[in-house]
């Protein structure tokens, strides 16, 4: 064979025709359109690109327990305070019991007054008792004698009535036995007043000495009430007066509470016996109380009304702290959103519900709002999809494709 192509090359016309054949092979190799074409002809056509929709977070309407609570800050104070002071004026202080701090009970000795003085006016008194009881005994003596006098002219007098009946004795003897008979009931008389006298004296020495003891039982000064002393002026040697400042100053039962204040609105929420959450300035702990009293009264300037709330001293909290409060209003389990997914405004509150992937703005009744959350009282019902953000860039009719929002992003 190669010596058939040997000898054919030696042909000019086959030559000729040999190297046209070569060129136009090699330019067809060549040739890059001709490739692509072939290339894409070999290829299917593309399928038409679809439509990408924006992905916006979104979240579920559930039910869940709600809190309706108001906030409020105050100072910690005593529920009542007691002042101590003497009953016993003028006299200086002896000995001294209790101080700040200690607990005391009803009744108890909290300081000793000197009674010296007292001692003394006793002694002079119980003398005065003593000659006002003698001088009593000599007038019931002289009562005695007056009414022995008075027997004695009466016998005399009825013996010369009769003998003066009978013609022996005289007019005059008469009338002497009868003027003696009543100057002798006279003597009686004044004998007896005299004795009502004495024994008045003695009474009224015994009234003296009766203050005297009270004064001296008062020499104890006495805690009036159980609880706790917080503050005490009296010191060893100082006189004691009860108009002066107080000895001492007892909170009763050991009884504090949260002192706080409100504004006008909020006040109006607030009813006695209400559950509270105290918590005290430094203080980690969460306190029980409840609403003792709520004042009938707002500041007319500050537009602020106090309500007290009673805790329990055993947690710390202790009088002239400074604190704050949760008082509870209402406890409900109710469908809720989170706060961002709701929009306020003037015409009310609304929701951009999802149904289908379209967006669709609803309008909507809130209630309770309870940290993150807010009650929907009507337009949504339990398991409606809403756009999780109010603020997200979607309009009503828009098209999306809805996330899921995690449970860590709903709870803030």
């Amino acid at each position: 064979m190669f010596r058939k192509f040997t000898q054919s090359a030696g042909n000019p016309a086959l030559k000729l025709a040999l190297g046209a054949s070569i060129a136009l092979a090699a330019s067809s190799a060549l040739s890059p359109s001709s490739a692509f074409a072939q290339e894409a002809a070999a290829k299917p056509a593309p399928a038409q690109t679809e439509i990408k929709l924006p992905s916006i977070v979104v979240t579920e309407a559930i039910e869940k327990p709600l809190v309706d609570r108001v906030i409020a800050t105050g100072t910690v104070r005593p529920v009542e305070e007691v002042y101590v002071q003497p009953l016993v004026d003028a006299l200086s202080i002896k000995t001294l019991n209790a101080d700040v701090g200690d607990e005391v009970k009803a009744d108890s000795v909290l300081a000793m007054l000197n009674d010296d003085a007292l001692l003394l006016q006793k002694s002079q008194l119980q003398a005065n008792k003593a000659k006002a009881q003698a001088a009593v005994a000599q007038y019931q003596a002289q009562v005695i004698e007056a009414q022995a006098n008075v027997a004695d002219t009466t016998r005399q007098r009825d013996r010369l009535q009769k003998l003066s009946q009978s013609g022996t004795g005289t007019v005059s003897q008469l009338e002497q036995a009868s003027a003696a008979v009543e100057v002798a009931q006279a003597r009686l008389n004044a004998a007896k007043q005299a004795v009502a006298v004495g024994e008045s004296d003695t009474k009224v020495v015994e009234a003296q000495i009766e203050d005297i003891n009270l004064k001296l039982a008062r020499t104890g000064v006495k805690a009036p009430v159980a609880g706790v002393i917080s503050a005490r002026t009296a010191k060893v040697g100082a006189i004691a007066s009860g108009t002066g400042n107080p000895l001492f100053t007892i909170i009763k039962d050991s009884a504090i509470e949260l002192v706080a204040d409100l504004s006008e609105t909020d006040i109006q929420k607030i009813k006695a016996g209400q559950k509270a959450i105290v918590t005290v300035a430094g203080g980690k702990v969460k306190i029980e109380g409840k609403v003792r009293l709520v004042s009938p009264t707002v500041d007319a300037v500050t537009r602020l009304g106090a309500v007290h709330i009673v805790i329990d001293d055993e947690t710390g909290a202790r009088s002239g702290m400074y604190g704050s409060a949760e008082i509870v209003i209402t406890e409900t389990n109710a469908l809720a959103l989170p706060l961002s997914a709701v929009t306020t405004g003037r015409n009310g509150s609304t929701a951009r519900k999802v149904e289908d992937n379209v967006v669709k703005q609803v309008k909507i009744e809130t209630g309770i709002q309870d940290g993150g959350f807010v009650q929907v009282v009507s337009g949504l019902t339990a398991g409606d999809i809403v756009v999780a953000k109010a603020g997200a860039f979607v309009r009503d009719g828009d098209k999306i494709a809805p996330v899921p929002a995690e449970p860590a992003a709903i709870a803030n």
